[in-house]
């Protein structure tokens, strides 16, 4: 068994935070396209522990986690409550600086294109191999954020739905060793699959033409462990560097939380351990909620380290999750075995939980 102190886990991408205007709207776009049905957490609160990211001020914020039960990470819908979130000064593209766009699986592109091109959604691209040979497409969600979809090849409980949850991310990076580096010595994505550098037509629409863009795929050798290990399943990095053009920060001026994607999560075991890797790797906690952190309906313990791009990786250490919330089902994960994945019935409780919202 794992030596918290000493020795950490990475069970996987737990979730991509996104900055919006309304986290009810927000959520019914993801719901019905993209199958996002699953909330974890629903809460509004004060961002007490933010304050290098908002201002010096406490702000008050919405928080809704959901999952997809096909597997992969989720998304937490973010919304400002004491303040306009402000969008990026500029539309974002594939040359620019931050966490450019979520990954999202599913094992048929092509229905989920037709399924797009139906519903009459913003596709900025066609499906192609290009360049890592795994057909994908692009498009924008309904708020102008990008999204990608793509092949995956591992689900949890998929059915007959089209798509899966997120299975990885794409950021734009400024020096791509260094970043290559903390992905595979801290996050261990220790599988480069390809390494291609030219000009991309899969990205003609997100950035000039004729920008030249080396383009990294990682994953991870080893299968995760933890509770959610099974359910998050097999995830993702893409690191793109515009070799032509200076990136623009995506968040530079704005404060997290702000409109786009905020945050990269990682569901961790060890938050000891991972901390005193961190600050030896120059990536030292900027935020750190010490003990258990209630998110209302969940608990765990949080913290950020944030990188030369102002792209933030939180670490989450996972205490409480609601199964079963009628029955006031809860799971403490401090009293089991953190290494072994919850079972499927466990997992199958959290089914109850998903409803269909009316847009407020």
């Amino acid at each position: 068994m794992i030596d918290i102190k000493n020795e950490y886990l990475i069970s996987g991408i737990q979730q991509i935070g996104l900055g919006n205007s309304n986290v009810y709207d927000t959520w019914e776009w993801y719901r019905q396209h993209l199958g996002m049905d699953i909330p974890v957490f629903n809460e509004a609160a004060e961002a007490k522990l933010m304050l290098p990211y908002t201002g010096n001020q406490v702000q008050s914020r919405h928080a809704i986690l959901v999952l997809n039960f096909g597997g992969g990470a989720g998304l937490e819908f973010w919304q400002y409550t004491s303040r306009l979130p402000k969008p990026a000064p500029f539309e974002i593209q594939y040359s620019d600086l931050g966490i450019l766009c979520p990954k999202f699986k599913t094992p048929n592109v092509l229905k989920v294109y037709e399924y797009f091109q139906k519903n009459n959604l913003e596709i900025l691209s066609t499906p192609s191999l290009e360049p890592f040979n795994i057909l994908h497409f692009f498009a924008k969600d309904g708020f102008g954020n990008l999204i990608e979809i793509t092949e995956g090849l591992d689900y949890y409980d998929l059915g007959n739905a089209r798509n899966g949850g997120i299975i990885g991310a794409t950021l734009g990076v400024e020096n791509l060793e260094e970043s290559i580096t903390l992905f595979q010595e801290l996050l261990k994505f220790d599988v480069v699959i390809s390494r291609q550098t030219g000009t991309f037509t899969d990205i003609e629409n997100l950035g000039d033409k004729s920008n030249i863009y080396e383009r990294v795929l990682l994953t991870h050798k080893e299968k995760h462990k933890g509770p959610f290990s099974q359910l998050l399943g097999q995830n993702y990095i893409e690191l793109i560097n515009c070799q032509n053009k200076t990136g623009r920060k995506i968040f530079e001026n704005r404060y997290w939380g702000d409109l786009g994607y905020i945050h990269l999560c990682f569901d961790i075991i060890g938050m000891e351990a991972i901390k005193v890797k961190c600050k030896d790797m120059n990536y030292p906690f900027t935020v750190d909620s010490q003990n258990t952190f209630d998110m209302g309906e969940a608990a765990g313990h949080f913290s950020y380290i944030e990188t030369r791009e102002g792209i933030l990786l939180e670490f989450v250490e996972t205490h409480k999750i609601p199964i079963i919330k009628k029955l006031s089902w809860y799971l403490n994960l401090l009293k089991r075995n953190r290494e072994k994945p919850l079972s499927r019935l466990v997992l199958k409780g959290l089914e109850l939980n998903r409803k269909k919202i009316k847009v407020n």
